[in-house]
């Protein structure tokens, strides 16, 4: 998943349709004399639709169409003939998308579903033909009802990825190498802090044909809430994931502490991320011995399930994977 091409928030301007107007008309034929309004009504102006697209992970496609505008009703003709509607804009977005208010941050729509269609600005409705006023007293009426105006406003579309398991952690924790050895994702691997500059995703085999997602968060450090680092932009992210794996290297000089810190940072962002069920991954268990691990069990936090692994020689993957599953699935593991 290259950096350029991720991009998780687009800032458009829409306008959706006019309507129609409607017409004024008077039926005219040699053998009917005074045959009366017979003006058709104005069609409606088209909508601008999100729609939820499993294919898409990106609104790349979106970045540069900066202008959306839906086609205008079409006027009523006579012989009480309603117009054409305009055509309705659909654009397409990945599932997790919320559409906000530019002006006061408020959330006006969310996709979720693959096919799911919302009207995101309505066109205006077509004005009704002379035909609607005719009465006894009066029969001829010379009038009719001009065309709703359009919509037109700026909108803000963010993505949240859509994933079970949500990776936690400081820069260089192994989020990415697990990811790797886990799924077919093939995240960027180095030596160095914030090798991750976007989120990944990735599916993860279990067993009897079960699977669940995993996504790669780009590491948060000490402060990220506040806008340090590249936390702040990708925290939201962490929002939609169903459990949440916390991964500290075994060869951390304080585990409780950097737990502690992460889980802060995460109360500052938001305070409804607590609610959400927590896990923790001590990973590099490659690098220490029995007697270091013994040591690091009694600083552990407590009340949440703990697992110890190692990406590289693929020590206690199956264990931690279960675990996953039980807490996704509220059952057993296998």
């Amino acid at each position: 998943m290259a950096s350029s091409n991720f991009i998780d928030y687009v800032k458009i301007n829409c306008r959706s349709g006019a309507g129609g107007a409607g017409s004024v008309h008077f039926r005219r034929e040699k053998h009917t004399p005074k045959g009366g309004p017979d003006g058709g009504d104005g069609g409606r102006g088209g909508h601008i639709i999100l729609r939820g697209n499993a294919q898409l992970w990106t609104l790349l496609h979106l970045k540069y169409r900066k202008h959306v505008k839906a086609g205008n009703g079409v006027a009523g003709e006579g012989g009480r003939r309603s117009g054409a509607q305009g055509e309705d804009v659909i654009l397409d977005v990945p599932l997790g998308t919320i559409a906000r208010d530019p002006e006061t941050g408020q959330q006006v729509a969310e996709i979720t579903e693959d096919g799911q269609e919302i009207i995101l600005f309505a066109g205006g409705r077509g004005g009704m033909g002379n035909d609607h006023f005719k009465s006894a007293t009066q029969q001829a009426p010379e009038y009719a009802q001009p065309g709703e105006p359009g919509r037109e406003e700026w909108v803000v579309l963010e993505l949240k990825l859509l994933a079970d398991v949500g990776l936690v952690g400081f820069p260089n924790a192994g989020k990415s190498t697990l990811l790797s050895v886990l799924s077919a994702a093939r995240p960027e691997i180095a030596d160095y802090p914030f090798t991750t500059l976007v989120p990944n995703l990735g599916v993860v085999a279990y067993r009897d044909y079960k699977s669940f997602v995993m996504a790669d968060i780009p590491g948060i450090i000490e402060g990220a809430s506040q806008g340090k680092g590249l936390g702040l932009r990708f925290l939201r992210h962490i929002e939609r994931n169903s459990i949440l794996l916390f991964l500290i290297p075994a060869t951390s000089e304080n585990i409780r502490q950097e737990y502690n810190t992460l889980l802060n940072e995460l109360r500052e962002f938001n305070p409804e991320l607590m609610d959400k069920t927590r896990m923790l991954a001590i990973t590099k268990m490659d690098l220490v011995d029995d007697e270091t691990r013994q040591i690091l069990q009694a600083d552990l936090p407590k009340k949440i399930p703990v697992a110890y692994i190692s990406a590289v020689s693929q020590q206690g993957l199956d264990e931690l994977k279960d675990i996953i599953w039980q807490n996704l699935t509220n059952s057993e593991p296998v």
